[in-house]
C-alpha cells in the first residue's frame, strides 16, 4: 500500500476525498446521507458528516471524528479514507451503523493551525454543564503566564528558542515544571491570545458535536468512538488515550487490546474534553447505552525530555507568530517547519506508520468491540 495516497495537502482537497467515500458508504448502507454544516465567518468552510443507520436493527455504531485540533485532522482524515477501502466490508450494515465526521474544525484545518478562527482549542471546549467552570480555574497557567502569552513580533529565532528552552529546562528539576505541564493538560479559560484556550462559550464545533453524540446515544444500543489525532506519544506509534471514566485501568486496556501504548486521564486534569463530555451525556441521560471512546494519536517528536521541550517551545511561538507575526521570513519559515513536523510530518516513513498503526489499532479495537466480522 502507498500509503502517502491517502494523504492531502490541503483542507479542501481532504473534503473532497471524503464526500466522494459516499458512494463506497452506499453500497453497504444505500441510504447513507452526507451532510454539510457550514462553520465561522469564512467562506466555504464545512463539517463533512457521511451518516446511516444500520440496515434492521440499530445494535451498534462505529463512530470516526478527525480535525478537532485543526491541522491534526490530515492524518485522521488519511485513516479514514484507509478505513472505507479495507474495512466496511467487514462490518455487517443490518445490525451496524456508520458516522464519519470530517474536519471539526475546519477553519484549523485549512489554516493549519490546531485552534478554531477564535483562537479555542476545541478540545477544551466541552462541557456538560458550560457555566459550571470558573475562568480563573488553571492557577498553574495564571502563573506561568508569561511563557504563554505572546509577548511581540518574534525577532530572532535561534535566541527566543533558546530562551524558552531556559526557562522550562530550570523547571524541569522542580516542581515549577509539573505545574507548567498541569497548566498545558488543563486547558484555561482566562487568556483569549494565551495557547490552550478552551473559551468563554460553546464553539459552533462543539454544539454541532454535542448534538451528534446525543443522536447516536439515542439511536444505537452500543457506540464505539474512534478520535483521530496526532503529536502525542513514541515517535511513528499510536497512543490510545481513554478517559477515567473507563473502567478498565491501563494495564488491563493493554490486555484487552494488545496495544503497548495507553493512557488515563481525569477530568480534574483535564477539562472540556470531548470524550469526557460524551462519558457524561452518556452517564446522565443514556445509562443503558454502552460507549467505548477514545482519542488515538500517532506520536511525532517522541517522549523523552527533549521532546517535551520541544513541543512545548513549538506551540509558544507559532501562537506568538500568530498574533504578532515576525520580523524575518526566515523565522516564520521556521516556526511553521516545526508546526509541520510536530503535527503533520511529510515524511513517507510518518505518513506509513500513521496507516500501519491505524490498521492496527481499528483491528485490535474494533474485533474486540465485536464490530469486524
Amino acid at each position: 500500500m502507498q500509503a502517502e495516497l491517502y494523504f492531502s495537502s490541503t483542507y479542501e482537497e481532504s473534503r473532497n476525498a471524503f464526500r466522494k467515500l459516499l458512494d463506497a458508504v452506499r453500497k453497504k448502507w444505500p441510504a447513507a446521507e452526507l451532510t454539510t454544516k457550514k462553520i465561522g465567518q469564512e467562506e466555504d468552510l464545512t463539517i463533512d458528516t457521511i451518516y446511516s443507520e444500520a440496515l434492521h436493527s440499530n445494535e451498534q455504531v462505529v463512530f470516526f471524528t478527525t480535525g478537532e485540533h485543526g491541522i491534526e485532522g490530515y492524518a485522521g482524515a488519511a485513516v479514514t479514507q484507509m478505513f472505507a477501502e479495507h474495512y466496511l466490508d467487514h462490518l455487517d450494515p443490518s445490525t451496524t451503523g456508520i458516522c464519519l465526521i470530517h474536519a471539526l474544525n475546519p477553519w484549523g484545518m485549512k489554516h493549519m493551525r490546531r485552534v478554531t478562527e477564535n483562537n479555542i482549542d476545541l478540545n477544551r471546549n466541552y462541557f456538560y454543564n458550560p457555566s459550571s467552570v470558573p475562568s480563573d480555574i488553571n492557577e498553574n497557567f495564571a502563573e506561568n503566564s508569561k511563557l504563554f502569552l505572546p509577548n511581540g513580533a518574534l525577532k530572532d529565532i535561534k535566541k527566543e528558542k533558546a530562551e524558552l528552552y531556559h526557562q522550562l529546562s530550570r523547571g524541569m528539576a522542580d516542581q515549577s515544571y509539573q505545574a507548567i505541564k498541569k497548566a498545558k493538560g488543563m486547558g484555561q479559560y482566562e487568556f483569549k491570545r494565551g495557547v490552550y484556550y478552551g473559551g468563554s462559550q460553546e464553539e459552533e464545533s462543539t454544539l454541532y458535536l454535542k448534538e451528534v453524540q446525543r443522536r447516536l446515544l439515542s439511536t444505537f444500543s452500543r457506540v464505539i468512538h474512534m478520535d483521530w489525532h496526532s503529536a502525542l506519544g513514541p515517535t511513528n506509534e499510536i497512543t490510545l488515550v481513554v478517559s477515567e471514566h473507563e473502567p478498565l485501568n491501563e494495564q488491563e486496556l493493554k490486555e484487552e487490546y494488545s496495544l503497548t501504548n495507553i493512557q488515563k486521564f481525569t477530568p480534574q486534569k483535564v477539562k472540556g474534553d470531548s470524550t469526557n463530555h460524551f462519558y457524561k451525556l452518556q452517564k446522565e441521560e443514556f445509562p443503558n447505552t454502552y460507549l467505548f471512546s477514545a482519542l488515538f494519536e500517532f506520536g511525532t517528536f517522541g517522549t523523552d525530555r527533549e521532546a517535551e521541550l520541544r513541543e512545548f517551545t513549538t506551540i509558544i511561538l507559532e501562537n506568538q507568530l500568530y498574533w504578532e507575526g515576525a520580523e524575518d521570513e526566515e523565522d516564520r519559515k521556521w516556526v511553521l517547519s516545526e508546526l509541520y513536523n510536530m503535527f503533520y510530518p511529510q515524511e513517507k516513513e510518518w505518513k506509513s506508520a500513521v496507516i500501519k498503526e491505524a490498521q492496527l489499532a481499528i483491528e485490535k479495537v474494533l474485533t474486540n468491540e465485536g464490530v469486524l466480522k
